[in-house]
């Protein structure tokens, strides 16, 4: 039986192709593009404005891409944690409400290579590369689509690890024929792969954020692996050549640990790292992971930093904590799924 392709992820002119291919009016491919990336739609059988020979032919051969969660846990906070199917694995998204703002938290990978000692993600390995399909799938399939106004790419993965099929994404729910929205809607978020890091800088328009969570080389390291190859003086030093005086946002994400990266010494070399550099770090407050021996902070720790780094010039939050009752912290939901088969 002919394995079918999937058009979700595809530019208009590759749809294009496809209906050339299959002899389809010319006309077909601007519908397709409207009902996949407008209207969502999952099945060709609901495209009601093409034929029902056209249908018949795009079932026979294609798949829409578009799939509903498996799983869904609800946190009293309102924070939504999703698991999606990505082939024979599972992929997570967040979705994450706050007052006006809807953010959902979408993965790139299944598993991730980075391996940084803190996130349950990189305790599965790394598996694949998530197509651009199924990276889209995870917003256009999203039950509260209609009410996002933020998507950030902090799921499960190393964005930049997957460079290509990001950067598709982003063409997808940037352009106008598809979602059109404003790149200073999306966020990437990074460890630091530098020669990818200036591509995205060049090639882009999002917003970026650096994790940091150390200014420290050898306590950076033991936290996270990819500090040997791209220290993170030097990832400071390839976000500085970029000019940052217009709407797009710089932020660094600093998880605090209890009793490692929160001291006076921390606030003095974050500052004198970042210099002049016109970006925020969001202080994020570390939740145990099982099987990880690193400890939450207490909520005295987190204010003493944020105020200590405000008085040094910077612009630094505390980001709230949100879905603490489910599977929310990155890789823990499909990790139990992966448990149980």
């Amino acid at each position: 039986m002919e394995e079918k392709h999937i058009l979700l992820g595809k530019t208009p002119e590759e749809i294009q192709e496809v209906v050339n291919q299959l002899g389809l009016p010319k006309f077909t491919g601007k519908q397709l593009v409207d009902w996949l990336y407008r209207k969502r739609c999952a099945s060709f059988e609901d495209m009601t404005n093409l034929s029902k020979s056209a249908r018949a032919l795009l079932s026979e051969h294609y798949e829409t891409g578009l799939t509903a969660p498996l799983k869904e846990q609800l946190s009293k906070d309102g924070t939504k944690k999703y698991l999606f199917a990505a082939g024979a694995h599972f992929v997570e998204a967040a979705y994450i409400p706050d007052r006006e703002r809807a953010t959902l938290c979408v993965s790139t990978q299944v598993g991730c290579q980075m391996d940084c000692l803190f996130c349950a993600t990189g305790k599965q390995g790394f598996e694949k590369n998530l197509s651009a399909a199924e990276i889209v799938n995870q917003i256009l399939s999203l039950p509260e689509f209609d009410t996002l106004t933020n998507i950030v790419f902090m799921g499960m993965g190393e964005p930049l690890a997957n460079y290509d099929n990001l950067m598709r994404t982003l063409s997808i729910l940037t352009e106008e024929w598809a979602l059109g929205w404003s790149p200073t809607r999306i966020t990437v978020s990074t460890c630091g792969l530098i020669p990818n890091l200036k591509r995205f800088l060049d090639e882009s328009k999002c917003n970026l954020a650096i994790s940091m969570h150390s200014p420290f080389h050898d306590e950076r390291l033991k936290l996270m692996p990819v500090e040997k190859t791209y220290p993170i003086k030097e990832v400071v030093h390839a976000v500085r050549q970029h000019d940052w005086h217009g709407q797009r946002r710089l932020s660094f994400e600093y998880i605090v640990f209890k009793d490692l990266n929160a001291s006076k010494e921390h606030v003095k070399e974050i500052a004198r790292l970042l210099g002049s550099t016109r970006c925020r770090i969001n202080l994020i407050r570390y939740h145990a992971v099982p099987g990880i021996p690193l400890k939450s902070p207490d909520a005295a720790t987190m204010t003493w930093f944020r105020d200590a780094l405000n008085d040094k010039g910077i612009i630094a939050t505390v980001r709230a904590s949100r879905g603490q009752d489910i599977d929310a912290a990155c890789g823990l939901l499909s990790t139990k799924n992966l448990s149980k088969n």
